[in-house]
């Protein structure tokens, strides 16, 4: 599987953005997707998971309902609509997938990744 991220771009505090991670291979449908975020200096984190079936997600306690993630497999697209956007959300976001399940919440368990894409929050 090959992922491409994209949508980040520059927003104000309180704005949204909706990132996209397009997957090529006709079985993404079988893997799980999640996103991770880096900020300078500090180390990749988890922000959300959406379960291969499309139903079950969780993010961290950070983006709680202000982030929602969400999958189109006829698409092969996974999305992450983020809302009332934080100068601290600032950070490069990583899509990733994995098919073995177990720990959703460590970024070495993920065989695949995007590129990165850099959502920069001003104050």
């Amino acid at each position: 599987v090959q992922l491409q991220a994209s949508g980040g771009g520059l927003v104000q505090a309180g704005g949204s953005l909706r990132l996209s991670c397009a997957a090529s291979g006709r079985t993404f449908s079988s893997y799980s997707a999640a996103w991770f975020r880096q900020a300078p200096g500090k180390e990749r984190e988890f922000v959300a998971i959406i379960r291969w079936g499309g139903v079950t997600t969780d993010y961290a306690d950070s983006v709680k309902g202000r982030f929602t993630i969400s999958r189109d497999n006829a698409k092969n697209t996974v999305y992450l609509q983020m809302n009332s956007l934080k100068p601290e959300d600032t950070a490069v976001y990583y899509c990733a997938a994995q098919l073995q399940g177990g720990d959703y919440y460590t970024w070495s368990r993920y065989s695949y990744w995007g590129q990165g894409t850099l959502v920069t929050v001003s104050s």
